[in-house]
């Protein structure tokens, strides 16, 4: 049984920094990704990394901002966030996906099977 427990959550101020882990228990899958959701949006994908050759995949918003990366063991996936912006506010929610997707499809929500239950992340002005 896949398990993803997400910590990290908090509140920060504008150009501070913060950093998100999950523990995905069990998972033997392709990609391990974040996705984030504020009130009024659809959830939207901000990271991924692909398990097998710790490729990753950013959203133009965070590029060069936010590192996605996992522990050693395998089993931990980490989203660290630089220079956070108000726009960064959101739910963020881990996922895993078993599946093979390619460019844009990599953040797609609908590709991940698995999913945590959610950390706020609050970026004050």
């Amino acid at each position: 049984q896949v398990q993803l427990v997400e910590s990290g959550g908090g509140s920060v101020q504008a150009g501070g920094s913060l950093t998100l882990s999950c523990v995905a228990s069990e998972y033997r899958g392709n990609w391990l990704g974040w996705f984030r959701q504020s009130p009024g949006n659809k959830r939207e994908g901000v990271a991924a990394i692909y398990t097998r050759l710790n490729t990753t995949y950013y959203a133009e918003s965070v590029k060069g901002r936010f590192t996605i990366s996992r522990d050693s063991a395998e089993n931990t996936v980490f989203l660290q966030m630089n220079r956070l912006k108000p726009e960064d506010t959101a739910m963020y929610y881990c996922a895993a996906s078993t599946g093979y997707p390619y460019g844009q499809q990599i953040l797609l929500p609908r590709v991940y099977d698995f999913w945590g239950q959610g950390a706020q992340v609050t970026v004050s002005s």
